[in-house]
C-alpha cells in the first residue's frame, strides 16, 4: 500500500495491487503533512499534521483516528517518525516550536526544542522554548535517527541532536524559505559527507549536513520546487515542481585520475560512465 494526503482534508490509503482506495480518513482542516514510520513493527500509526494544533494519529489496524497529541498552539506543518525508535515522533508548527513525542506516554511530549539551548530561558518554563523565529514548516531525520534537521520561515536551517535535544549550532547561512505550507526537503543516506537537499525557488540547494557548506544549486525545474525525496538504494534524488515535472538526479561520477600523463591525450568520454557498455564481445577478443 501507499498513502497520500491533500488539501481536500483527507488522508487516503491505497492498495498498490489494485490502485484502488482501501481507506479514507477525514479531517476538519487542511492536511499539511503525514508520515508512516519506516521501522515500526508494533504499531500501524500514520501521523498527520493539519490546520488544527492537535497532531492526529490514524491507526490503520482499527481504521480510527482517536489518538491525539496536544501541545502546539497553531497549525502543524510537518511530522516525522524517528527512523531509530518506533514510538518517537517529531512535529513542527507555525507556533515556532518543534516537539518530540513518545506516543506511548499519556502526557505525550518528551521535549520542546530550544534554539538557545536553555541559555535565555533558564528562569522560565519549557513553554517559552522556540526552535525558530518564525513558522517551522520542515523537518527531517538523518537516516540513523541521531540528528534532526528543521527549517523555518526565519530563513534558517538547524541541526539538532535528537537524543539530547541540543542545537548543534551548525551555520548554514541564509536558507531561503518562502513556503506558506510544509516544505518537503530530503537528506542523503550512505554518502560521505551526508547532504541536505532543500527546495529553493526553482532550484534545489545542496548543503553538507554537518559542516553547513552550500555545495551547489541544482537547476532543471522551470517553476518552484515543492518537494524532494532521496532514494538510498540507487543514490538518486527525485524532485517535484509546479512546472508539472518530476526530475531524477544522479550523482556525477568523478573522472578517473590517469596513471600516466600520456593518458591525457586520449579522447574524452562524454557519456556518463554509469551508462557505458563495459562488456566486450568475443569478436573483439579474437
Amino acid at each position: 500500500m501507499f498513502t497520500s494526503s491533500s488539501f481536500d482534508k483527507t488522508l487516503k490509503i491505497w492498495d498498490t495491487n489494485t490502485l484502488q482506495i482501501a481507506d479514507v480518513f477525514h479531517f476538519e482542516g487542511t492536511v499539511y503533512s503525514h508520515h508512516m514510520s519506516p521501522i515500526a513493527t508494533k504499531h500501524c500509526l500514520v501521523a498527520v499534521g493539519t490546520k488544527s494544533p492537535k497532531v492526529q494519529l490514524c491507526d490503520l489496524k482499527s481504521g480510527s483516528c482517536s489518538h491525539i497529541l496536544q501541545g502546539h498552539r497553531q497549525e502543524v506543518l510537518a511530522v516525522s517518525w524517528s527512523p531509530r525508535h518506533e514510538y518517537i515522533l517529531a512535529t513542527a508548527s507555525a507556533d515556532s516550536k518543534v516537539k518530540l513525542w513518545d506516543v506511548r506516554r499519556a502526557s505525550g511530549c518528551l521535549t520542546t526544542l530550544d534554539q538557545h539551548n536553555g541559555e535565555k530561558t533558564k528562569a522560565s518554563s519549557e513553554a517559552a522554548n522556540t526552535a525558530h523565529n518564525g513558522r517551522v514548516n520542515g523537518l527531517c531525520y538523518m537516516s540513523d535517527g541521531l540528528h534532526l534537521l528543521t527549517i523555518g520561515t526565519d530563513d534558517r536551517m538547524r541541526l539538532w541532536n535528537s537524543s539530547t535535544g541540543e542545537n548543534t549550532l551548525v551555520n548554514y547561512g541564509k536558507v531561503r524559505n518562502e513556503s506558506r505550507k510544509g516544505l518537503k526537503f530530503a537528506v542523503s543516506c550512505g554518502c560521505s559527507p551526508e547532504f541536505a537537499f532543500v527546495p529553493c525557488g526553482s532550484t534545489i540547494a545542496v548543503y553538507t549536513v554537518f559542516s553547513g557548506e552550500l555545495v551547489t544549486m541544482l537547476r532543471g525545474h522551470y517553476n518552484n520546487v515543492g518537494c524532494c525525496v532521496f532514494q538510498p538504494n540507487f543514490q538518486e534524488l527525485y524532485s517535484g515542481g509546479k512546472d508539472c515535472n518530476i526530475l531524477a538526479w544522479i550523482p556525477a561520477l568523478r573522472e578517473p585520475v590517469p596513471d600516466d600523463v600520456s593518458d591525457k591525450c586520449l579522447p574524452q568520454q562524454h557519456l556518463n560512465p554509469a551508462y557505458e557498455d563495459a562488456w566486450s564481445s568475443s569478436d573483439d577478443e579474437g
